[in-house]
């Protein structure tokens, strides 16, 4: 299978799919190791974790190298790395903390007393995306790592480079090797994973989680879907538009927009809407493509070129329903092999455009005026998607109470996207941006175990429900 360069748009790159027997074998391997890993002490995971990522670091490098071909951006790249590494470190603190030792519980019957007890699923994939290949295929493996699963990862085949990297430090960790696997493969090896796993995280968009999620169903087996978004940003009279720009233009062009997280709706109060404007076009202006050296400017290609079609098609449709683009082109530019959008600011959008209501995945910036608070909050919900959103007011109190009444997971308040950076709040996806457990705090290792209660009778009497004899 030819893998293509999103810089040079030439297939320099290949990868084999693997069996369907192949990928049985791998899964029955791992399952058989879970059960030493399982009942190992969560102090004992937390060590090899941290070895692992020692690992890591010694390999930053090379995975560096290997994300930069697979991405086309460097300093996405840098920070992505530098996630992963804070991440397990952060699984690792709330790990120890959840994982201990279980205490008899008093209830309202005096001589019953009960224990819980966690019990891991033996084996969890992970169907993870290619707009950020090594966080996102980690973002669930790290926590069920340490719930005691053993772990199987197919990234999406369009951003496959890193693989070899990243299995490179996981065989150089013997203990977590026997329990964790990297594999490559196009959708038929990823069917192959939901047949042969206890568990399945996928994330992508929605149309794909729809199918992995009814495949799912038919085994009765959990999953866990992390899916599309469309998030909008409402910036109310009186905030800070200083801030409020540059933290817009971050969140709507970051990764060159390819982010479910995204903010792809700007809803502006009148008043100060034409302010508002000026302001996020000067600093848009100030953006460069990397077209020319990849460490030099700030917004990267369109890692799949699929996807620069469907931003394509998205211009063009609101161009032809009447929006004005303000700053940017009215389509991608292919230079070089390479398929690169500049931000894209546009003005006289509404709801019949595709563009404010499908999912983009590219830095188009639509921006749309309100009069009243209602008419904001309406305009909000008016979506499929409910991953997150953003709110910006004069007070917090003013932006908690809009945020309060919108459809999403979650808020973030005089700020864009902070989900990509705090990770402790817990969250659940709404509508159509998924479903199942919180990514987040706690619940995000709790998810990849199922609870058992022993309940105990505690005195040698006659329990007063038996028989009368």
């Amino acid at each position: 299978m030819n893998i293509r360069n999103p810089r040079t748009g030439k297939c320099d790159y290949e990868i084999v799919n693997l069996s369907v027997d192949q990928v049985q074998k791998s899964c029955a391997s791992l399952r058989k190791e879970q059960q030493h890993w399982a009942k190992s002490e969560v102090t004992k995971r937390i060590e090899v974790l941290q070895q692992w990522k020692s690992t890591i670091e010694k390999y930053k490098p090379a995975l560096i190298e290997t994300l930069c071909i697979d991405t086309g951006r460097k300093s996405e790249t840098l920070l992505e790395v530098d996630l992963v590494a804070s991440s397990i470190d952060r699984w690792c603190i709330i790990a120890k903390a959840l994982f201990q030792p279980a205490e008899q519980k008093n209830t309202t019957i005096p001589f019953i007393h009960l224990q819980q007890e966690w019990i891991a699923f033996k084996l969890v994939g992970v169907i993870s995306p290619w707009n950020f290949p090594l966080l996102l295929s980690l973002i669930d493996s790290i926590p069920a790592l340490l719930a005691g699963c053993a772990v199987i990862i197919k990234p999406s085949e369009v951003t496959p480079r890193f693989i070899k990297v990243i299995q490179q430090t996981i065989q150089e960790v013997p203990q977590l090797a026997k329990v964790f696997a990297y594999i490559e493969g196009n959708s038929a090896v990823g069917s192959a994973i939901v047949n042969n796993c206890d568990l399945i995280c996928f994330t992508g968009s929605s149309a794909t989680g729809k199918k992995v999620y009814e495949a799912a169903s038919k085994r009765m087996i959990p999953i866990f879907l992390e899916l599309g978004g469309k998030d909008p940003a409402i910036i109310m009279e009186g905030a800070n538009i200083e801030l409020a720009t540059s933290s817009i233009l971050w969140g709507s062009t970051v990764n060159a927009g390819q982010s479910c997280l995204s903010i792809e709706r700007v809803y502006v109060q009148e008043n100060i809407y034409d302010a508002f404007i000026q302001l996020i076009i000067a600093k848009a202006a100030a953006l460069r493509l990397n077209a020319g050296d990849i460490d030099e400017g700030q917004i990267g290609p369109i890692i799949f070129a699929k996807q620069a079609h469907i931003i394509n098609a998205h211009l063009k449709d609101a161009i032809e329903k009447g929006a004005i683009i303000k700053y940017g082109d009215k389509q991608c530019q292919e230079i070089n092999g390479g398929f690169y959008c500049l931000p894209t600011i546009l003005t006289n959008v509404n709801h019949q455009m595709k563009l404010m209501t499908e999912e983009t995945f590219g830095p188009l910036i639509p921006i749309m005026k309100f009069k009243t608070k209602e008419e904001a909050i309406t305009l909000a919900n008016e979506c499929i998607y409910g991953l997150g959103a953003a709110v910006f007011a004069k007070t917090d109190e003013e932006a908690i109470q809009i945020g309060s009444r919108i459809e999403t997971g979650a808020i973030s308040i005089n700020d864009c996207a902070l989900t990509a950076v705090m990770h402790e709040g817990e969250k659940n996806s709404f509508k159509l941006s998924g479903i199942g457990g919180s990514r987040m705090g706690p619940s995000a290792i709790k998810r990849f175990m199922r609870q058992k209660v022993y309940i105990i009778k505690t005195e040698n009497i006659n329990s007063p429900w038996w028989y009368k004899t």
